[in-house]
């Protein structure tokens, strides 16, 4: 039986709230983003830390399995993980385990409270965290798990801190760069975004959080206005 969350999820506690409707706007959004191609390997990262992206990923996941769909979120940010802290699932095995082959996927799959929506967690912590993201091992996972899966997500560690999450992109259809608007420099955004072009990952859109919006600027964003072009 799946577990109680630790940390409520706004798209789970208050779904009718403004809040819940970003993250279901944003999955229309990533929908719409491409035409000539689906988009069901997700990758959420940030150019720092503390910007919002295991929020957003969490919650991001959370609205594909409410709209049906058969999703799975991974932790691969194997230094500093919190993905099992918001879902209150056990960390003693996950991803790290199954790379290493100790023990076999459906071991460390977790189902949560939210139907549909099922955690691998990042497992034990490595010595050598971008191989093992890099290893033959996880591209052979990631190709097993979209036979079973209609969506998968990843959450990872700060694009500009190590070099995992432009490993976990390459694995990915998409990527989107979480934002934390006033607290980051323009200049770590940007370099970033080059970080991932360089690698060639495929970058979907921004989530810019911390940004208060006033009733008529939220009517404008609504029907869309000139200044958002």
């Amino acid at each position: 039986m799946a577990r109680k969350y630790k940390n409520p999820l706004v798209t789970v506690i208050n779904p009718k709230s403004p809040a819940a409707e970003s993250y279901r706007g944003l999955r229309t959004n990533i929908q719409f983003s491409v035409h000539d191609k689906q988009v069901r390997v997700i990758m959420v990262g940030s150019a720092q830390m503390n910007e919002g992206k295991t929020t957003t990923v969490s919650n991001l996941a959370v609205a594909y399995a409410h709209e049906g769909k058969n999703v799975l979120l991974i932790e691969a940010d194997l230094r500093k993980p919190s993905l099992h802290h918001v879902f209150g699932v056990s960390n003693d095995t996950g991803l790290t385990n199954v790379l290493a082959q100790q023990v076999d996927v459906e071991d460390v799959i977790r189902p949560t409270a939210v139907t549909n929506l099922s955690v691998i967690p990042s497992g034990s912590i490595p010595y050598n965290p971008s191989e093992m993201l890099g290893s033959h091992n996880m591209q052979m996972l990631v190709h097993d798990l979209k036979q079973r899966y209609d969506m998968i997500l990843f959450d990872t560690p700060p694009i500009l801190a190590v070099s995992d999450a432009l490993i976990v992109s390459a694995l990915c259809d998409g990527v989107v760069l979480v934002v934390l608007g006033g607290k980051v420099k323009k200049s770590q955004v940007r370099k970033a975004k080059t970080q991932l072009e360089h690698v060639k990952a495929h970058l979907l859109g921004v989530v810019l959080n911390n940004i208060t919006i006033r009733e008529n600027e939220a009517e404008q964003l609504y029907y869309g206005s000139k200044w958002l072009k």
